[in-house]
Parts: C-alpha cells; structure tokens; sequence
C-alpha cells in the first residue's frame, strides 16, 4: 500500500468481533464502547453485574453485544469465552485482555502468597490463557489483534501490592513474547499502560487533598485522565492502522513518568 491509499477508513473497526475481559466495568468498559464506536461487535466477560449499562452503550452504537460471566482463574473459561465468541459471530478478531486485581496491604510482611496467587491469576495467567485460546483463530485467519491492558506499574515499583506491580511488568513481558511468537501470522500484540484515571476504584485517592495534589503535581497534563482519554488508543492498536505497531507498549499517562 502507497501512502496515497492511505484513509481514515484504516482506523474502522467494522465487521471485526472483539472480546473484552473485564470489559463491562471501568476501564474496561471504556474499551469496549470505544471499540464498538468503532464499528466491532463486543463481547465483554467478567464477573460484575452492570444491570445493561454497558449492553445499552455498546448497542447504542449500533453493534452487537454479549455478556458472559466468568471466573477467568477457573479451569476452561478462557477457552469457553473464545468459543462462544467465534460460535455467535463467527471470528475473533481483537481481544483486550483489561481483567485485573488489586489487593493492597500496608505491611509488606502480611502480603502473603494468598494475595500474590490470586493477583497473578487473574492479572497474568489469565492473559496468558485468553491468548492461548484466541490466537488459534487468529493464526488460522491470518490476522489478529491483541491488546493487554499494563499500567504505569510495569515501570515502577509501588508499595503495598508487590503482586500488582511485578505482573503488570509481566503483561509488558508477554506483550513482547507473543509479538515474537505471532508476527508472522499477521497478528500484531501491543500494550497500553494507562496512567491516574478517574473512576470509581481511584474515588478514595482523589478525595484524598494529599494524594490527589501529589499526582496532579507529577503529572506535567495537570489533571487525572479522563476515561475517553484511552479509547483512541484502543481503536487504534485495534485497527488496521497499527498493522506494523506490535510489540509495544503505549503509555496513556498525561506525561507521568516524564516528570
């Protein structure tokens, strides 16, 4: 392709079916609106109830919409969710890997292997699994889009959850190693590492006159990040405008760790 068959129908997502993990809650819910903007069919699988806010976003741009839950630690549901994808439409074509966990303990000396087990199989085995289980498609399609949700984490330390920053700089690891595994299949695997965003799980920390004024102050954007500050970013990695981006990861972060 010449740089003159270049349009903007290259960031379309029509006709593509997306599966997104943790997809009907905060970021993740961004995610999935932004990819059905896009023009995909989104099937969102997590264990929150939203009561039909996201089904009534995502169908109020005009695609299809499916909701599963699932418990992504237990032992088939990858493979469940890929299958009932490609079952009601046939492919699939993006899958956001956006599932993940917190737990914080102030002494360091009580996070135990309860707290690290479970954060490493929701926030990296599960990743791993769902890739495990979409990519035979998407080598057998020759094409595919793969995008793991990281974080600022998977460059810095972080006190209180050990758990929380070592797998997310895992997910960065197995962006990179799947790229080398799945580039020759026309599959392109990229990351985005979102920075201090508002939503419902950060609503402490922004109340918080100290905690809040210290992460605008580092932040050379001078504010938290909006959550529409992130759905261009996933359109794009999603899209065929980022066919030779893989192995990347983008940080949406107002400039954080810049500063």
């Amino acid at each position: 392709m010449g740089i003159n068959d270049f349009g903007l129908d290259r960031f379309s997502l029509a006709g593509r079916n997306a599966i997104v993990t943790g997809g009907n809650s905060g970021l993740g819910q961004a995610f999935s609106l932004a990819l059905a903007k896009g023009g995909a069919n989104v099937l969102a699988a997590s264990m929150v109830d939203d009561a039909g806010e996201t089904q009534a976003l995502v169908e109020g741009a005009g695609v299809a919409y499916r909701h599963l839950h699932a418990d992504l630690t237990e032992a088939g549901e990858c493979r469940r969710i890929v299958d009932t994808c490609v079952a009601d439409w046939g492919s699939v074509d993006i899958l956001v890997n956006c599932a993940g966990i917190s737990i914080n303990i102030e002494d360091v000396t009580q996070f135990t292997r309860v707290q690290w087990d479970r954060m490493v199989a929701v926030n990296l085995t599960a990743a791993f699994e769902m890739t495990h289980e979409a990519c035979k498609h998407m080598i057998e399609q020759r094409s595919g889009k793969i995008i793991n949700i990281a974080s600022l984490y998977a460059f810095l330390g972080g006190q209180w959850s050990p758990a929380y920053a070592s797998t997310k700089h895992g997910i960065v690891g197995l962006t990179k190693a799947m790229c080398d595994e799945l580039a020759q299949w026309n599959i392109q695997v990229n990351a985005i590492a979102p920075g201090y965003f508002a939503t419902k799980l950060t609503a402490k920390t922004q109340a918080d006159p100290v905690r809040n004024g210290a992460i605008i102050a580092h932040t050379p954007a001078g504010r938290w990040g909006d959550l529409s500050d992130l759905m261009g970013a996933c359109v794009f990695l999603a899209s065929p405008a980022s066919d030779y981006v893989n192995g990347t990861t983008l940080t949406v972060d107002g400039g954080y760790l810049v500063r």
